[in-house]
């Protein structure tokens, strides 16, 4: 008798905005009808029914002990880091016997900027259509803020590689609470560095009240600048990729496969205007400033190690 895959359990952040919460549920009921090989259940650490606990009784109900628990954000902050192990930790007080593993947060992958930038070509419309169009196109990307620096780092990456041989103008980032620059601050910005055309562009996965909030306060900003184009580009939504994405989280976790972040690296993923890149092999290099270091010790460790086990990496 084979050992049935391990349950996936979808753990989501929570909103008081009742469309976005059922976006998420919505989002869990797909995942679920696309593998009926797996049980899959969804919660909330915040805001918005059914909380993560429910989700995991729900699962032991189903006479499951084993899952793997994905957390449904972009970036790993504090929900992701602390609130969602704390979670299971005390499921696994509650329900004697079961196990799991956590994976870790969806973004920056690249399936989720060619999501983005579909965002914004819908946006821009016939305008975009060729590469040379999105020379005077500035992006403002709105990620949801934090305390955690870390997390508020991540939507800079996202930036940046959503920036990287697509030919946009630039990518700036902003952030719609707790976290400097706010949305207007970040269009201010964006106009002294010489925009004329600039795209608000929110990175969040579902509709809800900080998305309202980044539309809100970019249409008030446009009011008030009449003499620059700005639009607003929609949120991610439960795309494919989003679908095919979670489903390789699940992968990882199940795996154990908890790697440094491969996903945005030219030498494994075809990133625009760096296909050429994919697989090639990695060799031991020098800095200049390595002059004097020559020695066989630094020779293999120092650079060699870095890249040889990067190398490794890409090759599974």
């Amino acid at each position: 008798m084979t050992t049935p895959p391990p349950a996936l359990l979808i753990a989501g952040h929570g909103t008081r905005d009742a469309a976005g919460a059922e976006a998420f549920r919505d989002f869990v009921r797909e995942l679920g009808a696309r593998h009926p090989e797996l049980p899959v259940a969804g919660g909330f650490i915040e805001l918005s029914p059914p909380p993560l606990g429910d989700a995991v009784t729900e699962l032991v109900e189903q006479g499951v002990r084993r899952f793997a628990a994905v957390p449904l954000m972009l970036v790993s902050a504090g929900h992701a880091k602390g609130d969602i192990p704390a979670a299971l930790a005390r499921e696994k007080e509650r329900h004697p016997g079961i196990s799991y593993s956590y994976g870790r947060p969806l973004g920056p992958h690249p399936a989720l900027l060619s999501v983005l930038e579909r965002r914004l070509d819908e946006a821009l419309g016939a305008s975009a259509r060729r590469p040379q169009d999105r020379a005077d196109v500035t992006v403002l990307l709105v990620g949801r803020g934090s305390t955690d620096p870390d997390a508020n780092a991540e939507v800079h990456k996202a930036a940046r590689l959503l920036w990287e041989g697509r030919g946009y103008a630039g990518v700036e980032t902003a952030f719609v609470s707790l976290a400097a620059p706010d949305v207007p601050s970040g269009l201010d910005r964006c106009v002294r560095l010489g925009a004329r055309r600039i795209v608000v562009l929110p990175y969040f996965l579902f509709t809800g009240i900080l998305p309202d909030r980044v539309r809100q306060q970019t249409e008030g900003w446009a009011a008030a600048h009449p003499e620059v184009d700005v639009r607003s580009a929609d949120v991610i939504g439960p795309e494919p990729e989003l679908l095919d994405l979670v489903m390789e989280r699940y992968a990882e976790a199940v795996q154990g496969d908890v790697r440094m972040n491969c996903d945005s690296c030219v030498y494994r993923i075809a990133l625009p205007g760096f296909e050429e890149k994919v697989g090639v092999p990695q060799q031991p290099h020098f800095h200049p400033d390595d002059e004097d270091h020559h020695d066989g010790h630094h020779d293999g460790h120092h650079h060699g190690h870095h890249h040889g086990g990067h190398a490794h990496s890409h090759a599974h």
